[in-house]
């Protein structure tokens, strides 16, 4: 019994942090010095429960950081399972090129948090590589791209993305310079 009464609450306590975070991710990229009352209160929630979800600003900026790049990552093994190999690697990439866009617009608020005493410093890009390494290694053996490519290559080969201005017509942009990247994949693969 007391462990039906518990699910309710957590699955609720899940849901406010996502909520928080998604508006803290609005919020912070419009401007980084956000006020974060105005983030809990927009995101419906009480200054306790904001705060005891994230202690402080460095706290919240961090964790939208790792969360964003979570759910970038954990999207490679979705497309995967939906859709070809080099289909999903491409898609994926777009996904990447969002990612990499709200991380630029939210530059201020972690470049603010970062360099606060005592900050831990930005995530690592390792769950970003991982997901690089699943889909590379799946369009490997399905012989849509050349063979040998790293995560390490790939992420090289894609750093342009960082360059794109975030508050232009980014899409363009990013897709031509994305395109360029899976045209020189597949240069020399053995099922082309």
């Amino acid at each position: 019994m007391h462990q039906k009464k518990d699910a309710p609450q957590r699955s609720d306590a899940q849901r406010n942090r996502e909520r928080i975070l998604e508006v803290a991710l609005v919020e912070l990229t419009r401007c980084a010095d956000a006020p974060l009352s105005v983030i809990a209160k927009k995101a419906g929630v009480g200054q306790g429960t904001f705060y005891r979800n994230f202690p402080n600003r460095e706290a919240l900026v961090l964790e939208i950081y790792r969360y964003e790049m979570q759910q970038v990552a954990d999207s490679a093994a979705q497309l995967l399972c939906s859709r070809e190999p080099e289909r999903a690697l491409r898609e994926w990439m777009d996904r990447l090129a969002e990612f990499a866009m709200a991380k630029a617009g939210l530059a201020d608020a972690i470049r603010l948090a970062t360099s606060a005493p005592g900050s831990q410093g930005k995530p690592g890009h390792a769950p970003v590589a991982s997901a690089a390494e699943l889909l590379l290694r799946a369009n490997e053996e399905a012989g849509t791209i050349r063979p040998g490519v790293t995560a390490d290559d790939f992420l090289l080969a894609i750093a342009g993305l960082w360059q794109i201005d975030p508050r232009g017509d980014w899409q363009p942009r990013a897709a031509r310079l994305l395109d360029l990247v899976m045209d020189g994949l597949r240069t020399g693969a053995p099922g082309r």
